[in-house]
């Protein structure tokens, strides 16, 4: 019996290992490679070989969780190979060129529209846990529009918005959740969330679009940098899901359910 249980035990050991040894495998491919490649496999999924100076080149874009999941999502495909070192240029003639300005535009307008709503959203939010999460999508923000800026550059164009009426409208939607809720209660958090993915679902719908227009145009340099935005995106849209569901919304669903206790009449 004792046999057994420690050739079991080996066997667990050795799969274990070998789990190990395919992660790190996977995560060490992500950073070898000496060009930036970001291409569309049969299945659509997104390939890319990010080196060590692309990170040092935007060190402020460091993320953890990020790195993490855009690693996860990266594969192998024979026609990344093919066009790895083919840059496209951008002249802004064909109608695809014309609709990626557009749609840069309106995200570039877009993310600045954010800065402006995420201070009234950190204020009014009750909870602490909350409101360092709309602190740190202030500073993500920030940084998405610094690399939208430089996605405009590496197109030779100038970053410029163009109005966006989906965050328009969303906006005004935070200023009517703020007015319509009551001050201090995990209600208004629970909507503030919604509101806030709202956003980040417009956002992961733009950028996805846009990583995918930039790969068909071999435009490598833009796609990575939105595809970096991307994932952050994505990322941050999963914390919020996290906040509402470890408990704000559990707390908002007793908030009135609690009646006040009345003295009996004085007879």
């Amino acid at each position: 019996m004792k046999q057994s249980k420690n050739a079991t035990k080996t066997r667990k050991t050795s799969a274990a290992n070998g789990r190990s040894s395919n992660t790190q495998h996977r995560t060490g491919n992500r950073h070898s490679g000496s060009n930036d490649s970001r291409q569309t496999g049969s299945s659509g999924s997104r390939q890319t070989n990010s080196p060590a100076g692309r990170q040092a080149n935007a060190g402020e874009e460091d993320n953890p969780r990020a790195n993490s999941r855009s690693a996860g999502r990266s594969r192998q495909t024979s026609s990344a190979e093919e066009n790895a070192d083919r840059q496209g240029s951008f002249e802004g003639e064909s109608p695809l060129e014309k609709f990626f300005l557009d749609q840069l535009k309106d995200i570039y307008y877009a993310e600045n529209k954010i800065l402006q709503s995420l201070p009234k959203m950190q204020e009014a939010a009750t909870t602490e846990e909350l409101k360092e999460a709309f602190e740190d999508h202030l500073h993500q923000t920030q940084r998405h529009v610094r690399r939208l800026e430089k996605v405009f550059e590496t197109i030779d164009q100038n970053a410029e918005g163009k109005k966006c009426e989906a965050i328009e409208g969303i906006a005004r939607e935070v200023e009517s959740i703020i007015d319509e809720t009551e001050e201090g209660t995990m209600t208004r958090d629970a909507a503030l969330i919604i509101a806030a993915q709202k956003v980040e679902h417009y956002e992961i719908a733009t950028y996805g679009g846009l990583v995918q227009l930039a790969i068909t145009m071999q435009l490598h340099d833009a796609a990575d940098l939105l595809d970096k935005t991307l994932v952050e995106e994505e990322d941050t849209d999963a914390h919020l899901t996290e906040i509402a569901e470890n408990s704000i919304n559990l707390r908002a669903e007793h908030e009135g359910s609690i009646q006040p206790t009345h003295s009996s009449p004085i007879e």
